[in-house]
């Protein structure tokens, strides 16, 4: 067997194997021209290796940042270290159609990438190989269980029926909030506030009316106080709202906003107007309110002088 015959045949399996992998391999030299580019780069690229071959990487795929990619590699080629690039950092190299564009969440292929130097028989590292795995089905998966996570721990912190923050998430923010008024001296203030009669719209018009008229409070709550306060469902018609770095006077403002526009709306459920009002209680922030809920207890107590004093109105503790 002739030896020109023996390096068609090694040739020949070793571009059957370059074939039949099913990850990405790309050499490039120094200047980054391309080298080697196997079937798996082609057939996600649409880019024969006849047409690649000794043109430069950076001209074929202008999403590869340039900068990035030259830091990327110099340890490659001068120290002979491999690197990594996970698809958590970037979602990929090469930006590739996913190979199921059909079926798939994404219409991009995420890819883990190996960079990995090549050195010749002098140990020099002329050329490196960039081995690009397809993990497109193990990010999804993982961003699907990351998206599920976020959606189970909104659903454990907001009440279902106003979309404000549940008793129990709000009683814990209201808890650290306390605890930072304390060490940084800042001022801050509650208020508490229901509806007044409820239980006369429930008897009067039915329960589904009566979920109606609560969630109208809230929607007014919600768009009479900051980003930065934070407004909970407390129980049943009663709604909590914290307002960090605010003095009483400036908590009562809020509280008079709220009160005016639920006496002046008319709700409108099936046909029906339904009035109804609200009152509220302020307590703003003591020192001597060792506790956080002695403090919530302090605009208790201002929001029951309201409902002694007549309903509809606002009292600070």
């Amino acid at each position: 067997m002739s030896d020109e015959f023996t390096d068609i045949n090694s040739m020949h399996w070793q571009f059957d194997l370059l074939g039949s992998i099913e990850i990405g391999l790309a050499v490039l030299d120094k200047n980054f021209n391309v080298l080697v580019w196997n079937q798996f780069m082609e057939n996600n690229s649409g880019i024969l290796p006849s047409k690649i071959k000794n043109k430069n990487i950076f001209e074929y795929f202008p999403e590869i940042d340039k900068e990035w990619f030259l830091v990327k590699t110099e340890p490659v080629f001068n120290l002979k270290s491999p690197a990594f690039i996970i698809w958590e950092q970037r979602p990929f190299l090469f930006k590739f159609d996913t190979s199921r564009p059909i079926t798939s969440a994404s219409d991009f292929m995420y890819q883990n990438v190996t960079l990995f130097p090549l050195a010749s028989l002098k140990g020099d590292v002329e050329q490196i190989c960039i081995v690009v795995y397809d993990v497109t089905d193990e990010a999804l998966n993982k961003k699907g269980i990351q998206s599920l996570n976020k959606q189970l721990q909104q659903i454990s912190r907001v009440d279902g029926l106003t979309g404000v923050f549940n008793r129990r998430y709000w009683e814990e923010t209201f808890a650290l909030e306390h605890k930072r008024i304390i060490r940084n001296g800042q001022p801050g203030a509650v208020i508490m506030l229901d509806i007044d009669h409820f239980k006369k719209v429930n008897d009067t018009y039915g329960h589904p009316a009566g979920d109606y008229i609560i969630k109208t409070l809230a929607e007014i709550v919600k768009k009479s106080v900051r980003e930065t306060d934070v407004c909970g469902r407390y129980g049943g018609e009663e709604f909590a709202i914290l307002l960090p770095e605010t003095t009483a006077e400036n908590a009562m403002v809020v509280a008079e906003r709220i009160r005016t526009v639920c006496e002046k709306m008319v709700p409108v459920y099936e046909g029906t107007e339904i009035r109804f009002t609200v009152s509220l209680g302020i307590a703003d922030f003591d020192k001597k309110y060792k506790d956080h809920m002695v403090w919530l207890e302090k605009a208790d107590q201002a929001l029951y002088k309201s409902k002694e004093g007549g309903r509809n109105r606002v009292t600070c503790y």
